[in-house]
């Protein structure tokens, strides 16, 4: 399989958005794509998604798109479903339409073969047993109630409607439908928004063994670093190729910029002296042939354009007017967290200028907590304080405390009613919202554009005590950098949630964890404490080790256990022997053709099965007790 796309542009009402695309992707590539909020990410998505929007680029060689060999397209969007008033089940076995409509008419054909046993009947079921067998209609139900337990959805949860799950729940759904539909590329639009770390993880781990081709679209480094072979940088409107992962692209882009840079600046010196020699003796006889020579000399060389660095402008914003809170900056004393039932109890002291990262899975209180302490919601028991002089800047992550009816500039005054107009346009400008930006609705506000006024409104009260809930979503990695920048030179104190691995691993001093029913405060660093769930892991391995060892069998048993070890073999051989011989009678068409002979025969299959598969552990139980 491969899909080439050779000196593409995307224009839009007259406008350049992308002016060369080159872009390929073959049967095992890994692609990440990456560029900051509006270069383009996802118009190239689309294109590759839907070539009309394509056109002839700005490059040298033609424009033309080529596809060799058949493939599967499965688009993973910023989630968006057709019902939302049906249950996740419905939802889910919209991908199996043609199994199901299959199965239905089989039913059928059951009923209809007391009456009709014609040849041309039974010829026709048969060709639809085998497509039902082939799309896997035998496993179907077994794939996807496997895929949901390990997607986290509970038995109740199938009966649930689609609009009552949360952000992170409809995004492991829609990835769900997506691989239970096995494309043969993967195009994924931001897929780690609103998944937690464990949720994460398991998706990681997941792409980085996926034997087919994918391209994702992703600010969340320490994933791209993990899954990608290939990243194509969007800079300037040009698309460009590096080969490795986050890391590697990085130092290549780097190091391009470096070396292109020498060679500039190489070059106009070269271009200067050849010019002073020219301008010194044009105008003496003796010497002219020379000076002509110099500006030929120009004229015969290849132009170098001066490259362009990352586009990196953003916002900026320095904390440190602040005044200094006391000592003490919050006290929980047993406090119970939840809403209608208590999801957590926490006891914990923060301290001026501790960074504190609050980790977990999702629905497990970690943005429960930060409400609590923002007064939104009431404490199910237990207290909480703060200490001296302090003044709290709080984050939402669902930016709900941003009214849309406003324009940029009415959201800001809202929240400083005394500021003079030309103090907030000078403040938003900071944040990037300059000239008649500042009247744009917020109603038409993207999620990072969102995020930045809501950091501009936080930021500019000074406050020394910062409550951050998942201040990254929604961020490009320049507005990531700038926003680490900024909080690693604060003086005052963070608490925050996170499931950017890499902004909690660079940001938190010590963790708070939460888990089922239960938080824990970690007075170590993201790295730390991975390293010491290491330890745990391999303390568990040691004990059972030591329980497997304490069952050793003893000398006498051992050439038992081994005579029984040959008895099963036997019985593996004999079993799989026999099922060979009922699968080429199953072939035959004189058996298949009839309907009752080939039904005995598939039950007789299943029964085998289950017998060899109680046979091979039984094998696996014997070995395990012989080697150890």
């Amino acid at each position: 399989m491969k899909y080439q796309i050779q000196n593409g542009a995307v224009f839009l009402s007259g406008k350049s958005i992308l002016d060369e695309i080159n872009f390929e992707i073959t049967d095992k590539s890994h692609i990440g794509i990456v560029g900051k909020n509006g270069s383009g990410k996802t118009t190239l998505l689309n294109a590759l998604l839907d070539n009309e929007i394509l056109e002839e680029g700005l490059g040298e060689e033609p424009f033309k798109i080529n596809k060799i060999g058949s493939f599967s397209i499965g688009y993973l969007e910023q989630i968006t479903f057709e019902e939302e008033n049906i249950t996740l089940l419905e939802e889910i076995r919209k991908s199996f339409h043609e199994i199901i409509t299959i199965e239905r008419k089989l039913e059928e054909y059951v009923k209809m073969m007391e009456t009709n046993t014609s040849n041309a009947f039974i010829e026709e079921y048969t060709n639809l047993l085998d497509r039902y067998n082939y799309l896997g209609g035998y496993t179907y139900q077994k794939e996807y109630e496997i895929m949901l337990k390990k997607f986290g959805f509970s038995e109740s949860d199938k009966n649930k409607k689609i609009n009552s799950f949360s952000g992170g729940e409809r995004t492991k759904l829609a990835f769900l439908k997506l691989l239970l539909s096995k494309p043969d590329i993967l195009f994924l639009d931001e897929p780690t928004n609103h998944l937690d770390i464990e949720a994460i993880l398991w998706l990681e781990h997941y792409l980085k063994n996926y034997k087919k081709a994918f391209v994702v679209v992703s600010h969340d480094r320490m994933f791209l670093n993990n899954i990608v072979n290939t990243i194509y940088d969007i800079s300037y409107n040009k698309v460009m190729k590096y080969i490795g992962n986050y890391e590697d692209f990085e130092r290549q882009k780097k190091e391009n910029y470096e070396r292109d840079a020498k060679n500039y600046e190489r070059q106009q010196k070269e271009i200067k002296r050849l010019r002073e020699l020219y301008e010194k003796f044009r105008y003496k006889p003796s010497k002219a042939s020379m000076a002509m020579s110099k500006l030929h000399s120009i004229e015969r060389m290849e132009i170098l354009e001066k490259p362009r660095k990352q586009c990196e402008k953003t916002f900026k914003m320095n904390l440190n007017k602040m005044e200094p809170s006391g000592k003490t900056v919050l006290t929980c004393k047993d406090l119970k967290v939840g809403y209608d039932k208590v999801l957590a109890n926490l006891s914990f002291e923060i301290l001026q200028g501790q960074r504190i990262g609050v980790i977990g899975a999702n629905g497990t209180g970690k943005s429960t907590l930060l409400k609590t302490i923002q007064g939104l919601i009431k404490p199910l028991g237990g207290s909480y304080s703060f200490g001296y002089h302090v003044k709290l800047g709080y984050f939402d992550q669902n930016l709900e405390m941003l009214d849309t009816n406003h324009t940029i500039l009415e959201e800001f005054k809202c929240m400083y009613p005394s500021i003079l107009e030309h103090d907030a346009k000078s403040a938003l400008g900071a944040f990037l919202f300059s000239g008649e930006e500042v009247n744009k609705k917020v109603s038409v506000l993207s999620g990072g554009e969102k995020v930045r006024l809501q950091l501009c409104k936080i930021l500019y009260a000074q406050p020394n005590f910062l409550v951050f809930d998942e201040p990254t979503n929604h961020m490009d990695l320049v507005g990531k950098e700038r926003l680490e920048s900024i909080l690693e030179t604060y003086k005052g104190t963070i608490l925050f949630v996170s499931h950017d691995r890499y902004f909690v691993k660079k940001m938190a001093i010590n963790l708070i964890v939460f888990e089922e029913n239960r938080a824990t405060y970690y007075p170590y660093t993201y790295e730390e404490y991975l390293e010491k769930q290491k330890d745990v892991i391999t303390s568990k391995k040691e004990s059972f080790k030591e329980k497997k060892e304490g069952n050793t069998i003893p000398k006498k048993n051992l050439q038992e256990e081994k005579k029984q070890v040959k008895k099963v073999e036997k019985e593996i051989e004999k079993l799989e022997l026999k099922k060979k011989e009922l699968n080429q009678e199953l072939e035959n068409p004189l058996v298949y053709q009839d309907y009752e002979k080939a039904r005995e025969i598939q039950k007789e299959l299943e029964s085998i099965d289950e017998n060899l598969q109680g046979l091979e552990q039984e094998w696996e139980r014997l070995m395990n007790l012989i080697e150890s």
